[in-house]
């Protein structure tokens, strides 16, 4: 078998695995994991099935970069606005800016569902799961050493996690209940943060 690593690239190779991750994107949108199988995203992309074995080892394979890609489309935008954000207000205000968003993004609550149960059911994309949200973490660890040099590691590390977990919590809760209100959690956050000052 041939290794994936050593496959060269070229245009049309990559044209063809965005093609088909886009393909598995919008199944698993519209139809969750069991409808993410070879032969459907082969006919989404309108390809040949051999493909998914030829660009990445098999379904699995497939799977797996789906779920990357997914999660870069559920948390990117979210991190991204984080790391921009120039203090903990502006980031605030990202925040409430993304949640607003989140009820009317349907296809992107039926990822987000999808990626906790694809995660919870096979070791592989749960791996892939936990490393992306390492990784997120990490950023934003990062983006807080900035802010506060004088945190130590410790202080840096919890924060990240308790920040992307409040974060994981609260959109988790506005998927199953677009009237949670999501203004006062805010407003509570705004409000410790004045403490603080």
């Amino acid at each position: 078998m041939t290794n994936l690593a050593d496959r060269p690239n070229s245009p049309r190779g990559d044209r063809r695995r965005r093609q088909l991750v886009d393909a598995g994107i919008a199944l698993l949108g519209r139809e969750g994991w069991p409808g993410v199988s070879t032969r459907a995203v082969a006919e989404r992309a309108g390809t040949n099935p051999g493909l998914i074995h030829y660009h990445f080892g098999g379904l699995a394979g497939l799977h797996a970069a789906i779920f990357r890609q997914a999660t870069d489309l559920i948390v990117g935008p979210m991190v991204a606005e984080l790391l921009g954000a120039p203090d903990e207000r502006a980031a605030l205000e990202a925040m409430r800016r993304q949640l607003a968003q989140a009820p009317a993004d349907e296809l992107g609550s039926r990822l987000a569902a999808e990626l906790i149960v694809g995660a919870m059911r096979d070791p592989a994309l749960g791996a892939v799961l936990r490393d992306e949200l390492r990784e997120a973490r990490a950023q934003i660890a990062d983006r807080l050493r900035a802010l506060h040099p004088d945190w130590p590691p410790r202080r840096l590390t919890g924060a990240a996690t308790l920040i992307t977990a409040a974060i994981d919590g609260v959109m988790l809760h506005y998927m199953i209940d677009d009237a949670l209100p999501v203004g006062d959690v805010l407003s509570a956050v705004d409000d410790l943060l004045e403490q603080r000052s």
